[in-house]
């Protein structure tokens, strides 16, 4: 027993000296000097934040089709909105308005969230309510304040198109029918990703790749524990969350509607009141207005509603600074060029 006892002893005391020596290195970013420039990557992207991957394996025929869908207003029932319409690539893959505004002037009452990095999230649309960019498709259509139209209208008039039978039966041997429009659009919404954001390049490594301000908000940002609810290759997207965890965000309001209900339009659960999808953060500087309902005109307003309404607090005016230098950091490229308000047309196409 005295044995054991004294090989136990022995044992942490090794551990004791080696810890003293080899101490776990602490998970934190170097804090920067005005001569140091070096940043230290997140040990292999295992941080809370991983970068877009760019190698993504589509069909490029079937993404052609889409993109052609996917900006004909032939979807809708008068011919006058597409999915383009809304989910514009020129403005941040939105609107830019507080709501979406589809046929006849039509409002649904609303947040149009970004269709770049849509095929990251973890569900569609802001309450969830389906899982796949395939699924996603079919609600916009048979909308009445959106596109109006129903599936066996949109089937007709892309079966009686020009040139779309021929694409079509290219690429689906089943022909046109509410499957391969729905795959084509969903395998273009799939292509809009935007790889290599200066956050992205400063997680591979790449020196200098941040400024030391965005730095410092990135800090700020973990610190804040921003990080619990905006991570992942979305910075976001992937799981629900309460709008005002510790405030409440609807006290005031008195013209509550159905959509800012949430999950609870889809469960019926109490639990799920006010909960939705965290939108994510990719791109976020080109997509005001913020929120389901476009409540923040600003990303400094939307940085400072958050910090009140979800962790309780209220930020300084250096650290509100901070943050949203950090927040521009995640601005990626689509096709190779920096994705900016105005630098492509509402297809895609470079301008």
């Amino acid at each position: 027993m005295k044995f054991v006892l004294s090989l136990i002893v022995v044992a942490v005391a090794a551990l004791v000296l080696a810890t003293s020596f080899f101490p776990e290195e602490p998970d934190v970013e170097l804090e920067l000097t005005s001569t140091q420039t070096i940043e230290k990557p997140e040990k292999e992207y295992t941080g809370p934040i991983i970068p877009i991957s760019d190698n993504v394996k589509l069909d490029q025929a079937k993404v052609a089709l889409g993109a052609l869908l996917f900006s004909d207003p032939i979807l809708s029932n008068d011919s006058s909105v597409s999915c383009a319409t809304c989910h514009r690539l020129d403005l941040g893959g939105s609107n830019g308005l507080p709501m979406s505004v589809g046929i006849s002037g039509g409002i649904q009452q609303i947040n149009v969230p970004t269709v770049f990095n849509s095929g990251l999230n973890f569900v569609q649309f802001w309450d969830g309510r389906v899982k796949t960019l395939e699924e996603q498709v079919t609600g916009p259509i048979e909308n009445p304040l959106e596109m109006g139209s129903n599936w066996p209208e949109v089937i007709a008039r892309i079966k009686a198109h020009a040139d779309y039978p021929a694409k079509f039966a290219a690429s689906y041997p089943d022909g046109i029918n509410e499957v391969s429009i729905s795959h084509a659009i969903a395998e273009f919404e799939r292509s809009l990703i935007t790889p290599n954001s200066a956050f992205d390049r400063h997680l591979k490594g790449e020196p200098n790749a941040l400024s030391k301000d965005q730095l410092a908000g990135y800090q700020l940002f973990k610190e804040l524990g921003c990080v619990r609810c905006h991570q992942g290759q979305g910075v976001g997207g992937n799981m629900f969350q309460r709008m005002g965890a510790k405030k409440d965000y609807f006290a005031n309001r008195d013209d509550l509607n159905v959509h800012d209900m949430g999950r609870f339009n889809v469960t019926g659960d109490e639990f799920d009141r006010h909960r939705f999808k965290v939108p994510s953060l990719r791109n976020v500087a080109l997509t005001a207005p913020y929120f389901h309902d476009g409540s923040a005109a600003t990303l400094e307003d939307a940085v400072q509603t958050m910090v009140n309404y979800q962790l309780g607090r209220r930020l300084q005016p250096e650290e509100e600074r901070l943050l949203v230098s950090f927040l521009n950091s995640l601005t990626g490229e689509y096709n190779g060029t920096k994705l900016s308000l105005g630098s492509f047309d509402q297809s895609g196409k470079k301008l």
